[in-house]
């Protein structure tokens, strides 16, 4: 791998320093990636920089030392979606590069320094772009250039029409996809394991950002509860969120969470209405946005953002002017509440949202990682983000790997037999990016339909680690949770919610255990697992056991019986993941102690 991240002690002086920069001091990491471009001087450039670290002050800083320097005369500029154009023309015009964002065709008038398009745009006439290319040295700035690989015609058209450019620089937050599209203009590199994998010039980390202060740690805050729904067939089905259980009993439930005729939606919203307030009282202009997975969900969700708070949501349904209008009206006031139906998932800057919701079933990581990256802009030290999850095994994970550096897979292994682990979440993530929000009527045919929803506050995910046991929504212990300081240094985070946990384990042993009527165990020890990964523990229970019954010689049932008495709960079968791990780790010390 030839990714350079950033250098904190490189402080290079460049030539032409005058025309630089959207900011009058760069980032430490911004610094470093000029430093690394001017010194290699590459045609093809690729920075990934995690959301909210100032990709595009950095890719316009290059522009403006590019143009000052006469390598380029000409810059284009490709967004994935119109609002995203319209904002780097605002962003450009600011440091005095001139982009039109309504050009289609034609000769660019001549105060322009060059255009801002869409993929969609390139992708509808590529030779207009080439034509432009070929007639004047350009520089092509691919913002997300993940989205070339959305389809094959726009990954064709992006290579013919900027084949030609003089200079290209590539930008992403996450340089990953679920399918294997390869990424134009991506240096892939084969790995040891002889899996091609993509190749940054430049990579500055959510880890990296989060030690200099660039962006929020974030605090994810999990909802658990019963769920009952009715199949096709008439079946009534309850299952719990967080329990182990099929794909598609997941899948039903997470619904049926989402339902906002449903509890499970009314109680969150209103748990993330709390911690509003609460981050408002050291962050007065914070907003809250809820992520919707459709149109019909987004009214309704509005609509109960309002019965809960007595005051409107803004209501952001589709990627038109007037859709990036009131996102631009919601950034300058200091309103409470935002719903929007994906389109702001990616790119849109609104730096005050601090709050979130994820209330859609898209459990792709490229999605994830990008709703997430609306929260994590800092405006200043000490900011934290909140972002209000349902207890799906995936989403647990997401959480609690923010800080992992993923690169773009074009090999995926597959064993003889297996089915294709991607091929779900690749449909997944065609339905994310869709170009449009409208109401594709998908919601008639859904396989159930969800008849009640009740929300529990199950945990809270920090930094890797898990916090918090399970408590009734509108508790004090919830409350204890939700009013964490808004501003606070990383390090007190993980101190407050150790400090939370541990009030919260004393308050417990002191009630009578016939008021335990939810599951009084701190999170670490109630691990959220896949169906699949639950069989697997059973499996390696078993195996160890029976690894065990030779060393020791004794029979399986006494080895059996001597766990579950000092580990406690009930027998394999019907034994949580946490009591599963747990045996585990007893067998092994048993093992290794008669070695």
């Amino acid at each position: 791998m030839t990714t350079t991240t950033a250098n904190h002690h490189l402080s290079p002086a460049f030539p032409g320093r005058a025309p630089w920069g959207t900011a009058n001091k760069l980032r430490a990491w911004q610094e470093g990636a000029m430093g690394r471009y001017v010194q290699t001087q590459p045609r093809d450039f690729l920075a990934v920089a995690t959301p909210g670290a100032g990709k595009t002050t950095f890719a316009l800083t290059l522009a403006s030392w590019l143009l000052h320097h006469h390598v380029v005369q000409q810059i284009t500029v490709v967004a994935p979606t119109e609002h995203l154009k319209k904002q780097w023309s605002e962003a450009a015009a600011r440091i005095g590069i001139k982009l039109d964002p309504e050009y289609s065709a034609g000769p660019l008038g001549r105060e322009y320094h060059g255009v801002a398009v869409t993929y969609a745009g390139v992708g509808v006439r590529p030779m207009l772009h080439r034509n432009r290319c070929e007639q004047r040295k350009t520089l092509v700035i691919l913002d997300e250039i993940h989205h070339a690989g959305d389809s094959k015609s726009w990954g064709e058209a992006c290579l013919e029409a900027f084949e030609p450019a003089t200079r290209r620089l590539a930008l992403t937050g996450t340089p990953f996809r679920s399918d294997t599209n390869p990424i134009p203009f991506v240096a892939y590199e084969e790995g040891n394991d002889g899996i091609r994998r993509s190749s940054a010039d430049y990579t500055y980390g959510y880890g990296n950002a989060l030690a200099d202060g660039v962006v929020r740690p974030v605090i994810f805050l999990s909802y658990s509860g019963n769920m009952r729904w009715r199949t096709k067939a008439g079946d009534e089905l309850e299952a719990r969120l967080g329990e182990p259980m099929t794909k598609d009993a997941v899948s039903q439930a997470w619904r049926t969470a989402l339902d906002p005729r449903g509890d499970w939606m009314p109680n969150v919203l209103r748990a993330a209405d709390k911690r509003l307030s609460e981050v408002r009282k050291s962050i007065p202009d914070a907003g809250a946005l809820v992520i919707a997975s459709d149109q019909e969900s987004a009214r309704a969700y509005a609509k109960l953002i309002r019965d809960i708070t007595g005051e409107g949501a803004t209501l952001v349904l589709s990627d038109d002017s007037g859709a990036s209008q009131r996102i631009d009206d919601f950034s300058q006031s200091d309103d409470r509440w935002m719903v929007a139906v994906r389109m702001v998932s990616e790119g849109v800057d609104v730096p005050r949202l601090a709050v979130g919701v994820y209330a859609t079933t898209i459990s792709t990581p490229l999605f994830f990682a990008q709703a997430v990256g609306r929260f994590v802009r800092s405006r200043r030290r000490g900011e934290t983000a909140s972002v209000f999850v349902p207890t799906i095994p995936t989403l647990l994970t997401f959480a609690n790997e923010m800080e992992v550096e993923r690169d773009h897979v074009l090999d995926k292994p597959k064993k003889e037999g297996e089915e294709d682990p991607y091929a779900e979440s690749e449909k997944e993530l065609a339905e994310a990016e869709k170009q449009q929000d409208e109401d594709t009527g998908e919601n008639d045919q859904l396989s159930f339909e969800a008849l009640e929803s009740e929300a529990v506050f199950d945990r809270v995910l920090y930094d890797g680690a898990e916090f918090g046991m399970q408590a009734h929504a509108g508790s004090e212990e919830e409350q204890d949770y939700l009013g964490i300081p808004g501003l606070l240094e990383p390090d007190q985070v993980q101190m407050l919610l150790q400090k939370r946990q541990a009030r919260q384990i004393a308050h417990s042993r002191k009630r009578p255990d016939t008021e335990a009527d939810l599951l009084e165990l701190p999170a670490e020890r109630r691990p959220v697992v896949t169906h699949k990964e639950m069989l697997e523990l059973r499996k390696q229970l078993n195996t160890l056991v029976g690894a065990y019954v030779h060393q020791s010689g004794k029979p399986h049932g006494v080895i059996h019986t001597e766990l579950r008495r000092v580990c406690g709960g009930p027998p394999s079968a019907e034994a949580t993941a946490g009591q599963l791990n747990e045996r585990i780790k007893k067998v092994r010390e048993w093992a290794t102690r008669m070695k």
